[in-house]
């Protein structure tokens, strides 16, 4: 197998293994989802099973504790997000939200397949493509997988000034698509089209 796929294989799976690792533990440790199932297999079906209806809160799942990093700064708190990137069109009703987002998502794997096809894996200047997006794609299924089973996506990192000014709560695949958009726009400067030389004057 080329090395270009092995790299695209291994930062892709590994990135949706660490979002959906990290969201079951923010699942079974904030939330109240997985009490009573003792089993690995009945939390996992808690966990990826039709949500229970929305409590007083707005969310599915009942959240019991959230976990301060920094006081000031920083902290991890359940949250459910049903619409796009900083919740985008959350409020558009699930019967034209979920075809949507299902559209978007497999058009989203598809052109980032395409883009990948082309490189040719062994120029040096293609190496932030080459690592750029492999981080988009895992970041992108990873949440696609919550809608797949849940209809919301599961955030927890939650970044805030003294609690007067708060980023929208986010999660690893979030952050996998931040840092893989960051390295395209890097590679969109470096191999940037060069102007073709001017042609030579004959004697």
């Amino acid at each position: 197998m080329p090395r270009k796929y092995v790299i695209l294989l291994a930062v892709t799976l590994g990135v949706i293994a660490l979002d959906q690792w990290t969201k079951y533990l923010v699942v079974r440790e904030l939330t109240s989802q997985m009490q009573g199932q003792e089993t690995l297999g009945g939390r996992l079906g808690a966990m990826f099973s039709a949500p229970p209806e929305r409590g007083f809160d707005g969310l599915h799942y009942r959240s019991r504790r959230s976990i301060e990093v920094s006081d000031s700064f920083f902290r991890l708190r359940y949250a459910e997000n049903p619409g796009a990137a900083w919740g985008l069109f959350r409020n558009l009703p699930p019967e034209q939200r979920g075809p949507l987002f299902h559209v978007v998502s497999l058009g989203a794997v598809v052109l980032i397949v395409f883009y990948f096809r082309k490189l040719s894996g062994s120029d040096p200047e293609e190496k932030w493509a080459l690592w750029g997006l492999p981080l988009v794609l895992g970041g992108a299924l990873g949440n696609y997988i919550d809608r797949l089973a849940r209809g919301f996506v599961i955030d927890f990192l939650e970044a805030h000034w003294f609690d007067k000014a708060a980023w929208p709560s986010f999660n690893i695949a979030d952050a996998a698509i931040c840092v893989g958009v960051g390295l395209l726009l890097v590679d969109a400067f470096v191999r940037k089209e060069k102007p073709a030389p001017a042609p030579t004057k004959a004697a």
